[in-house]
This record gives structure tokens, sequence and C-alpha cells, in this order.
């Protein structure tokens, strides 16, 4: 039996568990130098490369059911009717032949109407739209998806499990979006895990040394 999601944060399969404010903004700070240095090396070596000229897009069904025969990491591109620069990304970035190439390739890529009316099943939960007649009234996958945080265009990278790997935020030119989707693609986010993961460890010996400093002090 399906779920109905009630609350504006939701549970769902790409949902993780939230960082502390500062450690997020640490994280994203982080991730942001990474994909830098990457797009660097990537966009030195970059050839051009002769495509279709269009992304194929496909609802998020669609995108389900395409992971049961291919698994593929998943490209979803936030938008809605009233948003310029949605139009603009479509208009430029999404028909630039590198990005096409690459995002046909390595990617499912999924178009999400933020605000759209019907309902969409997933991992035994009901996403609706609570006001699907009123104005603006957002979806509540959109919702889970960009953890509320609702601005146009974004831009969500999904796993091949469906677990939310990254958010991206505004306009995006075609190099950066090239490095970032090249990024999760490739092993270099590996690596920025297994980096975090160090950080995280050696964060942990160093609060029990402390720990164990002051219980030794302590009278």
């Amino acid at each position: 039996m399906l779920k109905r999601v009630h609350s504006t944060r939701f549970f769902c399969a790409f949902y993780k568990k939230p960082l502390p404010l500062i450690a997020m903004k640490s994280h994203k700070l982080i991730l942001g130098l990474f994909i830098f240095l990457f797009s660097i090396s990537i966009n030195a070596q970059a050839q051009s490369t002769e495509a279709s000229g269009t992304i194929n897009w496909m609802s998020w069904q669609q995108m389900i059911e395409a992971q049961k025969v291919e698994r593929k990491k998943v490209f979803m591109d936030l938008y809605t009717d009233w948003c310029g620069w949605c139009k603009k990304m479509d208009a430029s970035t999404f028909v630039d032949p590198t990005i096409v190439n690459y995002m046909n390739t390595n990617y499912y890529a999924v178009k999400l109407d933020a605000e759209q009316k019907g309902d969409i099943e997933f991992n035994g939960y009901k996403f609706v739209n609570p006001n699907p007649t009123g104005k603006r009234s957002t979806h509540q996958l959109a919702v889970s998806l960009l953890d509320g945080q609702l601005s146009y265009p974004s831009f969500v990278i999904l796993d091949e499990n469906i677990s939310r790997q990254h958010i991206i935020k505004g306009f995006q030119q075609p190099e950066p979006l090239f490095g970032t989707l090249m990024f999760f693609k490739t092993n270099e986010f590996v690596r920025y895990q297994q980096y975090l993961d160090k950080q995280a460890q050696v964060k942990a010996a160093q609060q029990a040394q402390q720990a164990q400093t002051q219980e030794t002090k302590t009278p």
C-alpha cells in the first residue's frame, strides 16, 4: 500500500541525513573546489564532439523503467513554466554538442516540472501537488529532491540507486556543467567521498583524544 506524503520534509530513497549547517557549507566549498580543479583538467583535454543536438529527456517514470534495463546515473532538471533562466538553459547549454553527447551516453536525463499536477509514486510513497489548482503550488517530489530550498532552475544528480549525490543551483554554462557531469560519473566522486571519510575519522580521533585528556585532568 502506498503511503501519502503529508509534510514538507519527506523520507525517500534519495533522502540522506542532513549535515549541520556549518559542516554542510564546508563540504559544499570542498566539493566546489574538487569540481573546479577537475573541470580545469578535463576541459584542457576536451575535444569537440559531434552529437545529435538534443538531449534524450525522459519522465521520472520512464527513467525508473529504463533503470531496470540498464543502470545509469540520473541528471534531473527541475523547472517551471514561468522560469526564464530555465528556458535559457534549454536554448543554450542543453544544446551544446559536448553536453548533449556526454549526457546521452552517461546519464538518464529527466525533466521534472516542479509544479506539475499529476501524482508520482516511488519507493512506497505517493508524491502529490498539494494544491494542483492553485498558482505556483510545488510538487512534493520537487520539494523532497531540493530539501525544500526551491529556486529555478535547479538540477539534481542521482546515482544508479536513485540516491541523491548533488544539487546544482541556477543557470549553468556548458564548461562547468560538463565538469560536474564528468566529476560524478567518474571515480573522482569516490575520491571525494574517501576524503570526507578520512576527515571524519581524523576529527573523531581528535575528539576522543580531547575527551581522554579532560578525563585525565579531572581530579
